[in-house]
């Protein structure tokens, strides 16, 4: 479903992506761990063409490389960018509905948001309230309802658990897996390593802005450097 040759992502002088290559099957699920600061999140953002890169990136078979990014979404891929990214003035209904404003098939859309909030029930209680007076968890949930509501095949989740309580990333983490069973691919960066492998069928580790190791989850979480830089162990 998706190719990546040779990406690369520059601030200025600063090579924060240094020629990448990953591949990931319909279907999977994928975990890209590393350091802050490891290229993660620029990764993330040059795929989703948020951000100017170089390489061959193609998605579904087709060449996006330099795709407008909004065209993206109707392709089928969607991005939870880190720090959630929510309309903070906006409702949480009026949230859900942006993520559908490239679709104008409103039966679908509508069965959409009743499969959203049965995923995440929090959002139908607090659909008319502003999204940005919600807890951090709460809106992470926003974020990923409005994602899911462009139907997409493959969804990018860029730090998910970040900043949240144990007890509401359990939370956030079972809806992502309920996502998963649900056929979405997914492409996950997450500092937490140990539950980004746990729930995902492989892992790339990223390192300086290079894909370091790329191995089956089980095989990452039994490697002694892994466990030592990543795992706390």
């Amino acid at each position: 479903m998706l190719e990546v040759r040779g990406l690369t992502v520059h601030y200025g002088g600063i090579r924060a992506v240094k020629g990448i290559d990953l591949d990931i099957a319909a279907g999977e699920k994928v975990a890209l761990i590393g350091a802050n600061g490891a290229g993660k999140t620029s990764t993330l953002k040059a795929l989703a063409r948020m951000l100017p890169a170089g390489g061959e990136v193609r998605f579904d078979g087709g060449d996006i490389s330099h795709a407008p990014p909004h065209t993206l979404v109707g392709r089928g891929l969607a991005l939870v960018p880190e720090g959630r990214g929510v309309f903070a003035r906006l409702s949480v209904r009026e949230n859900l509905d942006m993520g559908a404003y490239a679709r104008d098939d409103r039966a679908a859309i509508a069965a959409d948001l009743e499969r959203v909030y049965t995923l995440l029930p929090r959002l139908k209680e607090r659909a008319g309230q502003t999204a940005g007076t919600l807890s951090g968890g709460e809106q992470q949930m926003v974020a990923i309802g409005r994602a899911l509501m462009s139907r997409p095949r493959l969804l990018l989740l860029d730090e998910p658990s970040m900043g949240l309580s144990p007890v509401m990333v359990d939370t956030v983490f079972g809806v992502i897996r309920d996502i998963a069973r649900d056929g979405v691919t997914l492409l996950l960066v997450e500092q937490n390593a140990r539950l980004a492998l746990s729930l995902c069928d492989r892992g790339y580790v990223m390192d300086s802005g290079r894909i370091t190791l790329a191995a089956a989850s089980a095989e990452l979480l039994d490697n002694p450097a892994v466990r030592a830089a990543y795992l706390g162990e």
